[in-house]
């Protein structure tokens, strides 16, 4: 309830003290040559709403119907795993500030999640943009309206346990998948080819890690077992039906280029499996492709330098060398998207995507 005021306005000097000595509600003769003015005011309360808390969700959550567009914007989170808020307005293809508003709802009612091995990445006080996963919750929706089949149903305890370098590792992968997103909406002659379309059409039944490459090294005169699964796999069709395909390799520069001990993952280690898959034609068996290419995004130049002198050494029997991999930074593609973008090979030869 607003309660009532008494408000005077008088001129600096004695008066001030009179009227306080006698209190609010008390006409004071002014003194001379002084004007005194009384103005009574109703000022509400007011009551400032309690902020609810940025990664546990709110006892008493916002008030909430989902829509259509909520629903998509699930979708899309289903899709990448992990991803941030600017990179789903984008995607949805509305305001920050407006999707911002229904990630908060979808996140109290309970279909998305924050993780919360993000929240050191964020000051105390402020606007940040928040990482979101699916819950438990949006499985469930998508399930009822899409008819997904989840292999894991369980997200909100993946969720939980995703720690920091792994949630980083994959915001990175998104950063490329909505560039790529992105500038292949403005191509009509163009469109992607989803992971899940190339599993569908895999020749082989598909297993826990569909896009794993087997092969067989010879180390020192022993063969060995060795495996490599990439961070992304899509393809781009043209408008004349033809296919290009290709597998991402992410490097935010914590894995060594070379190691002595052939145990140990490197890059060059991972490449060399690259290539020896590339000529026993593992891509034709597992997936049915002609071709594909390895794209690695990576810190800065002088690494993308250093992989191609690792590269260059390596001695693979009947591989495709190093014209197999194209190379790009983060802030390559940041510039420019990975369409534009001229990725220099293994040959230090530059070459677009399509």
């Amino acid at each position: 309830m607003g309660l009532p005021l008494l408000a005077w306005l008088v001129a600096p000097g004695h008066g001030d003290a009179r009227q306080a000595a006698a209190g609010p509600g008390t006409a004071v003769p002014a003194a001379a040559g002084r004007v005194v003015e009384f103005r009574y005011m109703a000022i509400a309360a007011v009551v400032t709403p309690a902020r609810r808390p940025r990664f546990r969700r709110a006892a008493e959550p916002p008030p909430f119907r989902l829509t259509d567009a909520d629903v998509e914007i699930v979708r899309v989170v289903a899709r990448h795993r992990l991803i941030r808020s600017t990179h789903i307005a984008a995607l949805v293809g509305r305001s920050l500030d407006r999707t911002n508003d229904r990630l908060m709802r979808l996140f109290h009612a309970g279909y998305i999640d924050r993780p919360r091995a993000q929240l050191d990445r964020f000051p105390t006080s402020g606007s940040a943009h928040y990482i979101y996963a699916l819950a438990d919750r949006g499985v469930r929706l998508l399930r009822e309206v899409d008819g997904v089949e989840f292999r894991n149903v369980e997200w909100s305890r993946k969720n939980r346990e995703a720690g920091r370098p792994f949630i980083e590792h994959q915001i990175e992968i998104v950063n490329f998948r909505v560039a790529l997103e992105r500038a292949v909406r403005e191509r009509s002659d163009l469109r992607i080819v989803s992971a899940e379309e190339m599993i569908a059409a895999s020749p082989r039944p598909v297993s826990r890690n569909p896009f794993m490459l087997r092969t067989r090294l010879s180390e020192r005169g022993v063969m060995r077992e060795a495996a490599v699964i990439p961070d992304l796999v899509f393809g781009l069709e043209l408008a004349d039906g033809s296919r290009r395909n290709f597998m991402v390799e992410i490097d935010r520069g914590t894995m060594p280029v070379r190691r002595s001990d052939p145990d140990q993952t490197s890059l060059a280690g991972k490449m060399r499996i690259y290539l020896a898959a590339h000529a026993a034609r593992q891509h034709e068996r597992q997936f049915g492709w002609k071709n594909f290419r390895v794209l690695v995004v990576t810190t800065d130049r002088q690494r993308v330098g250093s992989m191609v002198n690792a590269l260059r050494q390596l001695r693979v029997p009947r591989s495709a060398g190093p014209s197999l991999f194209q190379f790009a930074t983060s802030g390559d593609l940041q510039a420019r998207d990975p369409l534009t973008h001229e990725w220099p090979n293994g040959d230090r030869r530059s070459v677009a995507l399509i």
